[in-house]
This record gives C-alpha cells, sequence and structure tokens, in this order.
C-alpha cells in the first residue's frame, strides 16, 4: 500500500469490480481505453492486477481518497502488454472516475508510483503508452517528466486494424540520478 496526502494505491479486494465497473460505464473514461468491460470483465480485471501485484510486486494498484475510501480509479506500474514495445517492461498507467478529473489525483498517484517504482524495483527506465489523441494523459506524462520517444509509435496488436485507437505512442522515464 502506498499513501499519500489525499491517496491511497493499494491492493484489489472482490469488491473493487462494482466500481471499476461503474467507472468504466461512463464513456468520457472510456474515451481513449474502449469499450467498456461487463460487470464479469471487471471482476477479472480485479482477479488480473491481484495475480500481477503477487508475481511482480507491483500492478495497477486500486486507487481510492483517503478522507472517504471512495473507489476513485486506478494507477501503478505493471509489465507492459505483450506484442508492444514495452512487452514485460515497467509501464505505468492510471484511470480515474470523471469526478477526480481536474483535481491533481492523477498527478499525486502517478509521482507515488513513480516514487515506489524506483525505490522498490531495480529499474532503468519506466514507460507508459497512449494514443495520441488523449491530451490529458500526455500532458500528465510530460509533468511527470517523461519524454515521447520520438520513433516510438506503433500499433497495439490487441486492437483491429480499422480501430481508431489502434495508434499508441511511446513515453519514458529514466531513473533519476539522485535515486541511484
Amino acid at each position: 500500500m502506498i499513501e499519500t496526502e489525499r491517496l491511497t494505491l493499494r491492493g484489489w479486494r472482490d469488491d473493487d469490480a462494482a466500481a471499476h465497473h461503474a467507472m468504466c460505464a461512463d464513456p468520457a473514461v472510456m474515451a481513449y481505453l474502449g469499450p467498456p468491460p461487463s460487470l464479469a470483465d471487471s471482476a477479472a480485471v480485479v482477479a488480473r492486477q491481484t495475480a500481477i501485484l503477487a508475481d511482480y510486486g507491483a500492478c495497477f494498484w486500486a486507487l481510492e481518497r483517503r478522507d472517504t475510501g471512495a473507489f476513485i480509479g486506478w494507477c501503478g506500474i505493471k509489465p507492459g502488454p505483450a506484442g508492444t514495445p514495452i512487452e514485460d517492461r515497467p509501464e505505468i498507467g492510471w484511470s480515474l472516475v470523471r469526478d477526480a478529473w481536474g483535481q491533481g489525483y492523477a498527478r499525486e498517484a502517478a509521482k507515488a508510483a513513480l516514487a515506489w517504482g524506483w525505490a522498490r524495483l531495480d529499474l532503468p527506465t519506466i514507460w507508459a503508452i497512449t494514443v495520441p489523441a488523449n491530451r490529458s494523459s500526455r500532458t500528465l506524462m510530460d509533468r511527470l517528466g517523461m519524454t515521447r520517444v520520438v520513433d516510438g509509435d506503433f500499433d497495439h496488436p490487441k486492437l483491429a486494424e480499422d480501430d481508431p485507437l489502434r495508434r499508441h505512442i511511446l513515453y519514458r522515464i529514466d531513473r533519476p540520478a539522485y535515486v541511484r
């Protein structure tokens, strides 16, 4: 578990599937992530992230507000997806309920996840991917000190050739010198 001033990044619980499903039912949340998952799909996300945490020591952790305990999304580090340029490399990612947008929660959580990754995992680089149109995530990547890998654009292999979300861009951040 990681705690920040306002947030807790923690392992997933079975009851998080319903909250994840509700978050993903919002078309704005899923605009750059694809179709919304079913409740069974959200339960599978919980199981998958729990397994990743057990195997890797980190995952896309469930994210909640410390003051209310409310689930507001996920953020963390996990091995990158198969068939992509970051396969098995550490990938940082996040997604928040729309009510939590614009309040600095994603940045706070991502900074905490990066600090945890540098302190606990022997990583030279942490990666991130998104679609070109996702300006909010790209802006956050820039604010975190990540840089776009200019020749790193790729088509996500899990998406159909005609899927408008197929094209992805790649960002990276190297281990800060003060952490070595």
